[in-house]
């Protein structure tokens, strides 16, 4: 176990109580991100990555405009990075089904037109156990990345999400339950 669970949280602000002085940070490698991919398609992917935690931060802020657009994004800087790997002979085909799954995920959260982004959330439930089983099989490391899961989320079945940062802030939920859920595994 990896963190501190926590579901019953009905607050509906965002402040913490700590201080950010209390707050553990990672010490995250100085050198740059490394993969199975080359320089440039690890470069690309961490691209992909931050681009995945503004999809991320937008649902957890209920921001469905925000949402769509940075999915509209993410759908086309993954669509880059998947055609930059098919040049790529090296790439492990095994990589094309999670970069399907992420493009076309991310292109359905860009047409869903749900200001509650609760249809939204589904289809991110999808795109990041994709960006996930992506990333376990590129073996990234030198970066930190956290997997966290809901066990409420998509009606107490559960969900995973991924995040730079321990603090859990829940996308399956927002403001409703913002510090539901815990770690589960750190990439790293």
């Amino acid at each position: 176990m990896f963190g501190f669970m926590s579901c019953n949280n009905t607050n509906t602000t965002t402040g913490n109580s700590n201080s950010d002085s209390t707050k553990t940070k990672p010490i995250v490698n100085a050198q740059p991100a490394q993969s199975k991919l080359s320089t440039a398609g690890t470069q690309m992917l961490m691209g992909v990555i931050n681009q995945y935690y503004t999809v991320k931060n937008a649902l957890v802020a209920t921001k469905a405009s925000g949402t769509d657009s940075a999915a509209m994004q993410l759908a086309i800087m993954t669509d880059s990075l998947q055609g930059f790997l098919n040049k790529d002979a090296a790439t492990p085909t095994t990589l094309k089904p999670y970069l399907d799954t992420i493009i076309n995920q991310s292109k359905a959260i860009s047409t869903i037109q749900d200001e509650t982004c609760e249809k939204q959330r589904i289809a991110f439930s999808t795109l990041s156990s994709a960006m996930y089983g992506l990333l376990k099989n590129v073996a990234l490391k030198n970066t930190v990345i956290y997997q966290e899961h809901c066990p409420m989320a998509m009606e107490e079945k559960g969900a995973y999400w991924l995040s730079d940062d321990s603090d859990i802030k829940n996308p399956y939920f927002g403001k409703k339950m913002i510090e539901c859920g815990e770690v589960t595994d750190v990439i790293k």
